[in-house]
């Protein structure tokens, strides 16, 4: 599980804020105006109290990273809250998942997939199979080896669990203007071809 501290991201855009020069004694007796020898007019400012920091550089990569695993993280733990209608806990779904879209795994494989190790999996597996939601069954090769599967049963509540969170997600891009939704759009797209190539 992912710690609950925030992740600030540091890639923020900011306004630094300038004093006003003071005209030379020389200036102010020629009657200069008071902006004189600013980088641009009092007009082109605004109210001259802020202008743009143009030294800034566009976003790395690096900080652009930061900012979309802060939004993913902040965007899973939003939407997980929808879990708790299917009446098992986070690490028994995830588990699950991962037979129901990946088929049928051993437990090391299981364990492997879910980054634990393989007696805490053997407690999680014990618990879907007491729910029905999976099967446990000797290897046909070898029966020192358990071939874990999802039953129907399980397929049905992660299909709802997985209806749940999207029909949530969904209730909050209705929001977006049409232009925003295009650009997420587009977004989600260049994830999808960068996950297509993760090594």
């Amino acid at each position: 599980m992912t710690s609950s501290n925030k992740l600030v991201s540091i890639a923020n855009y900011i306004l630094v804020k300038k004093s006003s020069p003071k005209p030379s004694p020389a200036a102010a007796e020629a009657g200069a105006p008071e902006n004189a020898g600013a980088p641009f007019p009092a007009s082109f400012a605004g109210s001259g109290d802020f202008d743009f920091d143009f030294d800034s550089p566009p976003p790395t990569s690096t900080a652009l990273a930061d900012r979309l695993h802060s939004a993913a993280i902040h965007l899973l733990r939003r939407v997980r809250k929808q879990d708790a209608a299917t009446g098992e806990g986070p690490a028994r779904l995830s588990a699950l998942s991962v037979l129901v879209f990946g088929g049928t795994k051993t437990l090391g494989e299981l364990a492997a997939a879910e980054q634990v190790k393989p007696p805490t999996m053997s407690r999680i597996v014990a618990g879907l199979a007491r729910s029905r939601l999976v099967t446990i069954a000797a290897d046909a090769h070898d029966a020192r080896r358990l071939q874990i599967r999802a039953t129907a049963k399980g397929t049905r509540l992660l299909q709802k669990g997985r209806e749940l969170r999207i029909a949530d997600l969904a209730s909050h891009l209705d929001s977006l203007t049409p232009d925003e939704l295009a650009k997420l759009g587009e977004a989600v797209e260049i994830l999808r071809k960068l996950l297509d190539h993760w090594a």
